[in-house]
């Protein structure tokens, strides 16, 4: 057996596997978005229409990426949905950043223990950890009582359904996808590179500045991402803690599926949504891979 043939191999497996649950989905969900909406089920027409015995005629549908373009309820969804990622993104790494750091300095005997309890709660339901929040942070809820007990304030303040709530849910529940690859990165790091830059003289924030904050950059990138790119159709969390103001792009898809039963816009907004995502990671590891031949 040849090493191609190997190789070949070796990757049939993966390949199939995101043929047959990435390709093959999209195609079907490509298929319906560019379908006509009807009564029934499924409540969309053929894109293949028979005409005579043996002619098949293909009628693709734009009107569903036109309206996607033209109606300002779509772009503001989508648009508030990629701010909303790039927020929580950003305060999962303020907070993870520390969090992973101080973890990849522990003793060795204390970092599985550690590591343990940014997992713990994955070993709980995602919508029961969700719910919680909500008993927490409502009117008569833990937070405006304790507030109250200590005099901090005379009435309870209206914690629940606003957008700080919504960005301390997603915090919560995807601040683990941010720890777990800058732990990664974290770990492996030289000891002897900060002693080195102490040695030359450098203050601790400094060495961070020049050493650990660069070499770690892989690990922010991996969890950035990892973040971003679920909290973009994050459904549940704004549903439960954001109120009817979150009207961001997976509720608008929610929408549209159940309510309206509009299968062929939901699938449009699918495939932008997938397109707006892809593409631009896509063309950053492109050239990241032409970076690093030079």
């Amino acid at each position: 057996m040849t090493a191609r043939l190997r190789r070949a191999l070796v990757l049939a497996l993966p390949w199939a596997w995101m043929g047959l649950f990435f390709l093959v989905p999209f195609v079907i969900v490509l298929s319906i978005a560019f379908a006509e909406p009807a009564e029934g089920l499924p409540p969309y027409a053929a894109l293949l229409r028979w005409s005579g015995e043996a002619t098949a005629i293909l009628q693709l549908n734009l009107a569903n990426f036109q309206l996607l373009l033209e109606d300002p309820y779509y772009l503001d969804a989508y648009l508030r949905s990629l701010r909303v990622a790039a927020v929580s993104a950003t305060l999962c790494l303020l907070v993870g950043y520390p969090m992973a750091l101080a973890i990849s300095r522990a003793p060795q005997r204390q970092r599985n223990l550690l590591l343990m309890l940014v997992i713990l709660p994955f070993w709980t339901s995602f919508l029961l950890r969700v719910t919680a929040w909500i008993g927490i942070l409502q009117d008569q809820g833990w937070l405006n009582g304790l507030l109250l007990g200590l005099g901090l304030i005379a009435e309870p303040i209206p914690l629940l359904y606003t957008e700080a709530a919504m960005y301390l849910g997603i915090t919560y529940c995807y601040l683990p996808f941010m720890v777990l690859p800058l732990y990664a990165t974290l770990s492996k790091l030289d000891p002897a590179l900060l002693e080195a830059a102490e040695d030359l003289g450098a203050p601790p924030w400094r060495a961070f500045l020049s050493v650990t904050l660069p070499l770690s950059l892989p690990g922010i990138v991996a969890g950035f991402l990892l973040v971003f790119i679920p909290v973009v159709g994050e459904f549940v969390i704004p549903e439960l803690l954001g109120g009817p103001g979150a009207q961001l792009i997976g509720r608008v898809l929610w929408t549209e599926f159940f309510q309206n039963r509009d299968w062929p816009l939901a699938s449009a907004l699918a495939i932008v949504l997938l397109l707006a995502l892809v593409v631009p990671i896509a063309v950053f590891q492109a050239r990241a891979a032409r970076e690093g031949r030079r």
